[in-house]
This record gives structure tokens, C-alpha cells and sequence, in this order.
């Protein structure tokens, strides 16, 4: 589809409406989850984007961040069904996905096999510190992150969408921690770290936390209409050269291209696979829509680069040695690929 032929069709009538009911309704959840928590902007905005465009999150952050108290209440803002794995180091896969369980009819004496569903089938899914449960358990979120599905003996069930796994990791206390194998962060959209309030969010948290009841939230939209947005974001159009613009700073990332810069030369082993330069595009068309815009912009893409590539670019020992971080590249990397001027 070319982008006149996007243009008019996401700016015809029917479509205007929809898009003012997207920004309505994103404009209401911001303002529910406010109700709850405090500040956190961008990591908000992220949420969102991750949910309109049908991804994945992780959420790195400190213990007391309020990771889950955040994803919870997104889910009811949301109208969504809400649950959460706490994963530990015993946990077995079928606690996440569901087992097969032998039933008796006391009429006839018969026993058959019955599925019995786990956590896994639901919208929102919270996996609370995934990186402390063992690779065979991770596995099982693979299948149901990227075909909506899960295997149980077998037989394979489907999930209902939208389906949205949230998963944070603590960044202290590794000891006795798995780390998530590449294959499976890839498929998380975004990278989010959750980082400490300022002084005055922190103080109204505390205000509003040790006095009273906390608020109520009220769910803005429904599974349904969600799914229509999520349509609706693969619609918004994007030119050609800012899809070239987003191939080659994906390109960039990857040390053996010629066009990478040194620093990720130097301190980069791995680059960006084709499936992160996807996500930066749908997610900057999320962005653009958000905004207000019926297309995508070149800031669209560079806001975007840090949440979806710093758990995709994977640094070697001379990163580590100097003490360059993963945002620290990509900003360089920014840096040295600014947005063309036409």
C-alpha cells in the first residue's frame, strides 16, 4: 500500500471517528492509572505503545518501584482480565501454561482427560521476576508470546486476545537468577527500566499511601476495541525514506556492517535482527498516532530507539572494562546518525 493510498483511507470519515475514540480513550487510561500512581510518564507512554501494537514488555527496576502495583492497574483501566506468576526457581512449566488432569463421571464410572488452564490464559499477564525461574519454564512463555498458543501434551490451545505479557527483573540480588536466553528477549517489545521518583512524585506517594483509602479505577475500554486500535496502528503510513532511515540505524548496530560507527565497533559483539527494526517501525507508528500525527516522523523512530534496542545490542568485555552501558552506545550511536533534513 502506498502512502497517499494510507493517507486517505486512515483520514476518510469512518476512520476519523475511530481515531478520536483512540486518542479519547488513551487520554482516559492515563488519567485512571494517575489515580494510582505517580509520575512515571514515559514509562506509561511505553505501556501503551507496547499494548497498541501487540508486543511484549520488560520492565527492569528496584524492589519497591511498584512494578506490579502499575501493571495492575493498567489492566483494570483497560477492562482486561489481570493475572500474575510469581516465577521462583521450582516452578514448573505446567503451573504456567495448564496440565491435563484425570475426572471421573460418578454416573458411569468413565475417566477422561481434562485440561485444566493455567495463568497463561488470560490478557494481561504479569511474570514477576522471570529471570528466577529456569530456562524450561521461561520456554514456556516463548510459544504463547509469539503464536498466541500453548502445548499441553499435545494438544495445542489457543489464547484470547489481546494478550499482553508484562515481565520484570530485579537487578540486584542475581545470585541464583537464569538470564533470558536471547531468542526469548527478542521478543519482548521494549526494555523498560523503572527508575526512583523525584522528590515531589515521592513525596505525594507517600502522602497518599499512608493516609486514606487508595482510589478506585475505572476500566476505559474493552478487548474488543483494543484489538481494533492495534488495526488501526498498522494503518498509519510511513514514507519510504523514513523506513530507510530506521534500516540503516538498525543496520548500524551491527559492528561487521560498514556503515556501523566505532563505538559500536568497538564495543559491540552483536547488533539488531530484522525483528527489532519491525517493532521500531510499528511502535513509532503508535507513537505518531498517540500524538496526534497521521504519520510517522523521524523523531518518531529516534524516541523510540533506546526501549527497543537495549536488550536487543549485546556489548562484549571491552564495553565492560570502560564501563560503556548499552544507552550510552545507542545515544552515540544517535549521535552519529542524526534525522535527514528532507
Amino acid at each position: 500500500m502506498s502512502t497517499t493510498t494510507s493517507l486517505s483511507t486512515i483520514e476518510t470519515t469512518d476512520y476519523r471517528e475511530l481515531v478520536n475514540r483512540f486518542r479519547d480513550v488513551q487520554t482516559r487510561i492515563r488519567e485512571q492509572v494517575h489515580r494510582i500512581i505517580v509520575g512515571q510518564e514515559e514509562v506509561i507512554d511505553h505501556l501503551l505503545l507496547t499494548l497498541w501494537v501487540g508486543g511484549h514488555c520488560l520492565i527492569t527496576g528496584m524492589p519497591g518501584t511498584a512494578k506490579t502495583l502499575l501493571v495492575r492497574t493498567l489492566a483494570s483501566a483497560l477492562g482486561l482480565k489481570f493475572k500474575r506468576i510469581q516465577f521462583t526457581p521450582d516452578l514448573m512449566p505446567t503451573d504456567v501454561t495448564g496440565t491435563d488432569i484425570i475426572e471421573e463421571d460418578v454416573t458411569t464410572g468413565h475417566r477422561k482427560w481434562t485440561f485444566v488452564a493455567g495463568p497463561i490464559f488470560t490478557n494481561v499477564m504479569l511474570a514477576d521476576e522471570i529471570n528466577r525461574t529456569p530456562p524450561k519454564t521461561q520456554a514456556a512463555l516463548l510459544e504463547a508470546m509469539q503464536e498466541l498458543s500453548c502445548t499441553v501434551r499435545g494438544q495445542t490451545y489457543r489464547l484470547e486476545p489481546p494478550f499482553f505479557v508484562l515481565a520484570t527483573q530485579n537487578p540486584i540480588e542475581l545470585e541464583g537468577t537464569y538470564p533470558l536466553p536471547e531468542a526469548q528477549l527478542d521478543r519482548f517489545l521494549f526494555n523498560i527500566i523503572l527508575d526512583y521518583l523525584n522528590v515531589k512524585d515521592e513525596m505525594e506517594v507517600v502522602g497518599r499511601n499512608t493516609s486514606g483509602e487508595m482510589a478506585s479505577v475505572e476500566a476505559c475500554t474493552n478487548a474488543e476495541e483494543i484489538i481494533a486500535f492495534q488495526r488501526l496502528v498498522k494503518m498509519v503510513p510511513i514514507a519510504e525514506n523514513v523506513t530507510r532511515y530506521a534500516v540503516e540505524l538498525m543496520r548500524a548496530t551491527r559492528p561487521r556492517e560498514a556503515s556501523a560507527p566505532e563505538v559500536i565497533k568497538k564495543y559491540v559483539n552483536y547488533g539488531a535482527s530484522v525483528r527489532a527494526t519491525q517493532f521500531l517501525v510499528l511502535s513509532a507508528k503508535a507513537r505518531a498516532l498517540s500524538r496526534g500525527n497521521y504519520h510517522v516522523g523521524y523523531d518518531d523512530l529516534r524516541a523510540l530507539v533506546l526501549p527497543v534496542l537495549r536488550h536487543r545490542v549485546l556489548t562484549n568485555f571491552h564495553a565492560e572494562s570502560d564501563g560503556i552501558t548499552v544507552d550510552e552506545i545507542l545515544r552515540q550511536l544517535l549521535d552519529a546518525f542524526p534525522a535527514p533534513r528532507d
